[in-house]
């Protein structure tokens, strides 16, 4: 049997506690926890199961929980009405020719009615690397202070990475991903976790191929970069 549907959700320790209706959109709980230090919130059924849980002691232990599965975010929210809300929408797609292979990425950042496209190859690399150097482009163009930030991604690689914490938990284990096995890609989670600290920054995953039309545009973007001529080598690929 699955498990209720959360529909309210409790902030006890963030940006502006109280509780929410939605966690994704306007007036969202996301952005009241996300690169908020020693944030506390938690999902609920019902709103008097989030009030009681508000309104215990603060003695009480606090158990922050994961949001919502990526999916049910990606399905829940419409990037329409994040951008509505003040919000910046960014999408991002990453591609190889061959795996590895010479590749690319595409990213579309938008936020009110400003567009920014990006895009750049590599000779030899990986759709994985592809699909994270997407993100620490996206987020290495914007300004400090932005507002917060939605990015949509269909790579479940990148977005488990960093909603379940794997990308954090082998930093710890000094980038291996078991006692005996490194971790890839360790030279980009590298990079990328600081960013997601330094923005408050929620992945969200899109289905690929599935007429959402900038993440379209990135696929495009990708592939187009993936078939540049004279392109540089990915420094941090060794194989």
């Amino acid at each position: 049997m699955s498990s209720p549907k959360k529909q309210w959700y409790a902030v006890k320790r963030g940006r502006k506690p109280g509780l929410y209706t939605q966690w994704a959109g306007e007036g969202e709980a996301a952005a009241q926890v996300q690169g908020f230090a020693g944030a506390a919130y938690k999902g609920f059924a019902t709103r008097a199961e989030a009030q009681a849980w508000l309104d215990a002691p603060s003695s009480a232990p606090l158990a922050p929980t994961n949001p919502p599965p990526a999916e049910a975010e990606a399905e829940s929210a419409s990037p329409q009405a994040l951008l509505a809300a003040g919000n910046i929408v960014i999408f991002t797609d990453g591609s190889s020719l061959g795996n590895p292979g010479a590749g690319g990425y595409g990213v579309v950042l938008l936020f009110g009615a400003h567009r920014k496209e990006l895009s750049g190859g590599f000779a030899r690399t990986t759709n994985n690397r592809m699909e994270i150097y997407a993100c620490l482009a996206a987020l290495r163009a914007l300004k400090p202070n932005s507002p917060p930030v939605y990015l949509f991604s269909d790579s479940q690689y990148v977005v488990n990475s960093i909603r379940k914490g794997w990308a954090k938990r082998w930093q710890s284990r000094g980038w291996m991903r078991t006692k005996d096995e490194p971790a890839e890609n360790a030279d980009l989670w590298q990079e990328l976790l600081p960013l997601c600290e330094t923005f408050s920054v929620q992945f969200l995953w899109v289905r690929g191929h599935n007429n959402t039309p900038e993440n379209e545009r990135c696929d495009v973007l990708a592939r187009s970069a993936a078939q540049g001529k004279n392109l540089p080598q990915d420094g941090g690929f060794t194989r």
